[in-house]
């Protein structure tokens, strides 16, 4: 009943030697790189949404070790859940301000494309501009089927706190929950095939820039 998310992260870059005078590329180097760091709240909710989801995982194996008879230790259980799962629900709103801030930074990239003069390196970066868009429509897509499976698992363990507990709604919540967590595997292999898709865009367009970068 539970899965293993993992989160691919967008790459870091430092320039090492820079033009004499700002250029169009060291700008835009400025709004991605800021794009980056905002997006650090983002990752730092990993690990705790990672613990929660094993604490729930923990309090879902006892409830099942429970009888039927015992409804007092289970709808107790049920509870603790429930407030793990309101915590997780604000963390991924967290996640969610993260990006949109970092995509807001990450766009204003674009008006600068139109000053590079090489056709080459506007090309890169126009490149590099779709990839974050299909990268952050991955993400929306991802926070939202998140926080379904949230709503989902919710109702699970109200259902768990009813005393006549209906084998058969019972049964159903949990295929309904089973269902939306492999939409959430989905959506997550999607989201980060188009972060590594846009790292490697967005290394093109560094490469074919006039900037000296290294990546931490």
């Amino acid at each position: 009943m539970r899965f293993k998310l993992f989160i691919v992260v967008i790459l870091s870059a430092v320039v090492l030697a820079a033009c004499s005078g700002e250029s169009t590329q060291e700008e835009m180097y400025q709004h991605l790189e800021k794009s980056v760091e905002l997006e650090t709240t983002f990752v730092e909710q990993q690990q705790p949404i990672s613990e929660l989801e094993e604490k729930e995982q923990e309090i879902y194996q006892q409830i099942s070790d429970l009888g039927i008879d015992q409804y007092e230790e289970i709808s107790a259980l049920a509870d603790q859940a429930i407030e793990s799962i309101v915590e997780r629900k604000t963390l991924a709103d967290n996640e969610r301000e993260s990006i949109d801030s970092a995509k807001e930074e990450f766009d204003n990239v674009i008006p600068l494309i139109e000053n590079l003069e090489d056709e080459e390196l506007r090309m890169a970066a126009e490149t590099m501009v779709n990839e974050m868009n299909a990268r952050y429509d991955a993400f929306v897509e991802l926070n939202e089927a998140y926080k379904t499976s949230l709503q989902y698992d919710e109702t699970l363990y109200d259902l768990l706190k009813q005393e006549e507990l209906e084998e058969a709604a019972f049964t159903e919540q949990v295929n309904a929950v089973n269902e939306q967590y492999q939409v959430v595997i989905d959506k997550n292999q999607l989201f980060n095939e188009k972060t590594d898709a846009f790292n490697e865009a967005k290394r093109q367009f560094y490469e074919k820039s006039e900037l000296n970068i290294t990546y931490e």
